[in-house]
């Protein structure tokens, strides 16, 4: 049985051993592509593979546990196995990696706890949430004939907090579940962040996140450990080979001869793992979302992140240099040409049908009512949009001018339609600005569609208000708040089932139902242009959301979602905006930006 330890040096069965890793996030590529991935990453000439594990998905819905299709990480480790690459697991309940609310799940927004603390109640649910994932992972360790080598007990703590308490019964729940490999955690490599987050003083390994400089890094990374009675191998568990977009943002890329040099001194001198190897797909609503004060800045549907893998899985420049880079400085390391995937283009399929959502309301959502309205967490809806109805009565205001409107805490954008016709569109701030209502009197049919366009992943807004998502406080019509509500949280899984024999009303949100015949399934690419924003799916599967803002106009689909035959793109379009015919291209869209969103 494989033996690894951690003395002055990573050993492995009793040798030093290099950790040569890259990071693929399972649940961010089809199990289609699994293999294709890890192969190249075998074929760059690196050994291990690292994946966070994302609580948000595994328990989307308190209680209700899910480890099968692109959630089965059993499988995907095993396929990493059999390719000879062993395994770093990062199974944190928080894990930032641009993904909605950091990984957490949203209904823990329901409770009454602290999140990243010791609070009681957090740990329960950490406890039950184990309960449930660690039988997925214990049997793959390398203690147990299996080649997960390490695990993580927090991610990046340091950047948030300083309750060594927390981690400390953090890692506690790990042993109790069965973990026994070695423990690590990894944050910025400077004091502050090092003494707030690692776990040094219990003997759990400290490793450091950075994307260059790593003779100074590394400096500050030994300094500590030795300051702790430490002679640990250095370890960068998150080399940023690239960077995530935003939307209304430049696309970022980093200099592939740039960066296989900054990975050059890394690795002479410690351990590494590339964070992205292969970055993969946001797909459905589970992007992340950066703050900037008050300002939220959603992430794109595309985790390409310029990494040496593009969003397709194929090798970039950059995997070539690195490739390059490695045999320079490790001339033994086993290197083989890696795989490439075809992409197909189809164009002019055309659209078949399309229908209001105002007339299927019904069909996607089970209307709660209530007396005022309530945010999507207490609806049991965590991601996605959220349709309040209401029926105000309209008269005359002290002034004689037309009665105003305001949504008062919403989060993130409200399209407000007063009788089935489009009224306002407020976005974050602008929300709880005056609407003008029409000049009329009586009651009347207010509609406001509220869209979640993802919880903050990072940093101290974790637990703000503003991730409480839909409307919080309440609407106003003149100068007080409207009462009676039926709120309906769309599922749009029911999408395929859709009857589309209804009405359709131009400048209204509304899906569109096109066809196409595939005679062999390759991966693809979505052309999303003559479309305003929202979502689409593939054969009844949630691929992410588009937005003309940009800097992405295409949505990848893996060939594993694709049938032999005839397939089915739905668009949700929530902005009036259609195509009589979409398109399918063999390479993603960009649209050119010059400056970065205010």
């Amino acid at each position: 049985m494989t033996t690894f330890s951690i003395d002055h040096e990573f050993m492995l069965d009793g040798q030093p051993f290099k950790i040569l890793s890259g990071a693929i996030h399972y649940f961010r590529v089809h199990p289609s592509d699994w293999y294709h991935s890890l192969y190249n990453l075998k074929a760059l000439g690196f050994n291990t593979v690292e994946t966070y594990v994302p609580w948000n998905l595994h328990e989307y819905n308190e209680g209700d546990f899910d480890f099968s299709g692109i959630l089965d990480i059993e499988r995907f480790l095993n396929t990493a196995k059999d390719l000879g690459l062993y395994a770093i697991v990062r199974p944190s309940p928080y894990i930032c990696a641009e993904w909605e609310f950091g990984g957490f799940p949203a209904w823990l927004l329901t409770k009454k706890m602290r999140l990243r603390t010791d609070d009681p109640a957090y740990l329960q649910a950490i406890d039950r949430y184990y309960t449930a994932l660690m039988p997925h992972l214990v049997g793959h360790q390398v203690t147990h004939g299996g080649n997960v080598i390490m695990m993580q007990v927090e991610n990046e703590y340091g950047s948030y907090g300083e309750d060594k308490d927390y981690l400390a019964a953090v890692a506690e729940l790990m042993k109790k579940h069965g973990v026994d490999v070695p423990l690590f955690t990894s944050d910025g490599p400077w004091p502050a962040t090092l003494n707030a987050g690692s776990m040094a003083d219990a003997g759990i390994l400290t490793t450091g996140n950075f994307g260059s400089r790593a003779d100074m890094n590394f400096d500050r990374l030994a300094a500590f450990n030795q300051a702790h009675g430490h002679d640990w191998p250095l370890m960068c568990m998150e080399f940023w080979d690239g960077w995530f977009n935003r939307w209304g943002e430049p696309i970022i890329r980093r200099d592939p001869e740039e960066t296989a040099e900054n990975l050059r001194a890394v690795i002479q001198r410690g351990s590494v793992n590339l964070y992205m190897f292969h970055g993969g797909t946001n797909f459905g609503f589970m992007n992340g979302t950066s703050a900037r004060k008050d300002h939220d800045l959603p992430q794109v549907t595309s985790y390409d992140y310029d990494a040496p893998l593009n969003e397709q899985g194929n090798p970039t420049p950059k995997y070539f240099a690195i490739q390059k880079m490695i045999h320079e400085v490790l001339p033994s390391q086993a290197q083989t040409t890696p795989l490439v995937k075809p992409a197909m283009r189809q164009a002019d399929n055309p659209l078949t049908a399309k229908v209001s959502l105002f007339s299927v309301l019904d069909q996607l959502a089970q209307p709660v009512a209530a007396p005022y309205p309530q945010t999507q967490e207490f609806l049991g809806q965590y991601t996605g949009y959220t349709l309040y109805r209401t029926n105000p009565l309209i008269s005359g205001t002290d002034k004689g001018t037309p009665a105003k409107l305001r949504v008062i805490d919403a989060r993130d954008r409200v399209q407000a339609f007063f009788d089935g016709k489009s009224l306002a569109t407020q976005y974050q701030e602008a929300i709880g600005d005056d609407i003008l209502l029409p000049e009329v009197e009586g009651r009347h049919q207010l509609d406001l569609l509220v869209e979640n366009m993802s919880r903050v992943n990072y940093g101290s807004k974790i637990e703000a208000i503003t991730q409480f998502k839909g409307i919080r406080t309440g609407v106003m019509v003149d100068l007080h708040f409207i009462k009676d509500y039926l709120q309906y949280p769309l599922d749009l899984n029911k999408a395929p089932q859709l009857d589309f024999t209804g009405d359709w009303q131009a400048g209204t949100p509304a899906f569109y139902q096109y066809g196409f015949d595939v005679v062999k399934p390759q991966d693809t690419y979505l052309d999303c242009r003559g479309f305003g924003k929202g979502v689409m799916l593939v054969n009844g599967v949630n691929i992410g959301r588009f937005w003309e803002k940009g800097p992405t106009l295409s949505l990848y689909v893996p060939a594993g979602l694709l049938h032999t035959g005839h397939n089915e793109v739905i668009v949700f379009e929530t902005e009036g905006q259609y195509a009589e015919a979409i398109n399918l291209v063999d390479h993603p869209i960009f649209k050119e930006l010059n400056t970065e969103e205010e």
